[in-house]
């Protein structure tokens, strides 16, 4: 039998975070069905804080997180090596500022982010060729801008990882593991934010942090003290 305190946090990551859904369909949603990465909840909670209206955000890697991205930024590019999932997302996605792209995993890949021949505000580094994009990225960086490296934690075990974060990291980059659950998995992993130190991204709000999910300040005074009678 499980104590009342234990069911409480079993309801509120079934509740808040919906993540019995996204395991079992295997889907990356909030528990209001709005497109999110697969990234951990932290890297996700802390990014949403932000005004990305005036942004533009590129991906090496796409999938719910474009759908995430172009739903808060000027624009969106993102682009998919798997000519299958690339259909895919060509048939689902519809959002005009959303543009995904196919490139073969060869140098047209990493090489993509200089098509335009500007600068992104953010980078995601989350399909292939993590160290080689990951050092284009670098080049393709706006001002004030970041780079998110996702799955960082398997630096431990992978040189290409390593390679990767060197590479962030030689270039005067910030750091900031977040760990913890994401959607999908039943175990933890990081998603790794490196900062321009002259990071100037602005929140959506006007304090911060805000209250995440299930967070106990978001409750009202009654809710908390049943949680701390518990």
């Amino acid at each position: 039998m499980y104590s009342e305190k234990f069911q409480k946090f079993i309801d509120m990551w079934r509740k808040d975070f919906g993540i019995e859904r996204t395991i079992d369909e295997k889907v990356c949603l909030d528990r209001d069905d709005n497109p999110i990465p697969w990234y951990t909840y932290p890297a996700i909670e802390y990014l949403s804080q932000f005004d990305y209206s005036q942004k533009k955000i590129f991906e090496f890697g796409c999938g719910n997180s474009s759908l995430f991205w172009a739903r808060r930024a000027e624009k969106v590019v993102s682009i998919e090596d798997n000519l299958q999932w690339f259909e895919k997302w060509q048939e689902e996605f519809h959002e005009e500022n959303l543009d995904v792209r196919w490139r073969d995993e060869g140098e047209g890949y990493y090489n993509a982010i200089f098509e335009d021949g500007q600068r992104y505000d953010v980078i995601v580094v989350d399909g292939k060729r993590r160290a080689d994009c990951a050092c284009c990225a670098v080049r393709a960086l706006a001002p004030g801008g970041l780079i998110i490296l996702d799955d960082s934690d398997r630096i431990n075990t992978s040189q290409e990882y390593k390679d990767a974060v060197a590479a962030l990291r030689e270039a005067g980059l910030l750091q900031v593991d977040f760990y913890g659950f994401c959607p999908m998995n039943c175990y933890t992993k990081a998603t790794s934010l490196f900062f321009s130190r002259d990071f100037d991204f602005v929140s959506r709000h006007d304090v911060q942090p805000v209250n995440g999910w299930g967070n106990l300040w978001s409750m009202n005074r009654l809710v908390r003290k049943s949680l701390f009678r518990s």
